[in-house]
């Protein structure tokens, strides 16, 4: 086994799955975490333990939070509803400082395994407009975890991997068929029921679908 670690956040989405394929392409042991963080599509969580088996990493780990105490997100707050169309601005699926949490968690653990990579499926093309998957916010993380750790003063430190950040939908697609994704474990619908099957309108949904179609490939997804 490489003793090159690696913590990968994994959501149970395409973007999430992708990064798990390239992290372990790399040649990393890949220890993969995911957040019961109150979100209403909690079928991600089960497609997270389907793509971790799928592609075998060393550990997963779920972590409970409890960020619909906080509110103030359609994906956590049940009153507030899932757009299904266009809307201007940051839309109301933003989660109030959910990658900063989550990266925050992440780095927690690479410390205790001696990891110095985390790898994140933010995506800055084609993607809902939060401000915590831009290039700029990834940057100034690494910065913090490096300043913020024994492992970052006296050690090696910490990269922050976005690998998917600049590249469309498409090409993301097009990166997980030729690393094996099997992207009909994922889950990737704002508002997927129970069963994890998507309902075709939301934001997620669209962005997925149309990656699919602009790559040539058949979309694996199960619509309600």
């Amino acid at each position: 086994m490489t003793d090159k670690k690696a913590v990968v956040l994994l959501s149970g989405g395409l973007d999430s799955a992708t990064i798990l394929a390239q992290a372990k392409a790399a040649g990393f042991a890949c220890y993969s975490m995911s957040f019961d963080y109150g979100q209403r599509h909690r079928a991600e969580l089960q497609a997270a333990e389907r793509v971790a088996a799928q592609l075998g990493v060393i550990e997963h780990k779920v972590v409970g939070l409890n960020l619909n105490g906080i509110g103030g997100s359609a994906l956590t707050d049940s009153s507030i509803a899932v757009p299904e169309g266009p809307t201007e601005g940051i839309p109301v699926t933003y989660v109030p400082a959910r990658n900063t949490v989550f990266l925050a968690l992440a780095l927690g653990w690479a410390e205790v395994l001696g990891a110095h990579d985390i790898f994140i499926g933010v995506n800055a093309v084609d993607y809902s407009g939060y401000p915590d998957c831009r290039p700029e916010f990834i940057a100034a993380f690494e910065r913090v975890a490096n300043l913020a750790t024994r492992e970052g003063v006296e050690g090696e430190g910490f990269r922050i991997q976005a690998p998917l950040q600049a590249l469309s939908k498409a090409q993301i697609v097009a990166i997980g068929m030729q690393l094996g994704v099997d992207y009909g474990l994922t889950v990737s619908c704002y508002q997927a029921d129970d069963e994890g099957r998507a309902c075709g309108k939301c934001d997620s949904c669209r962005l997925r679908a149309a990656g699919f179609s602009a790559a040539g490939v058949a979309d694996p997804t199960r619509y309600r």
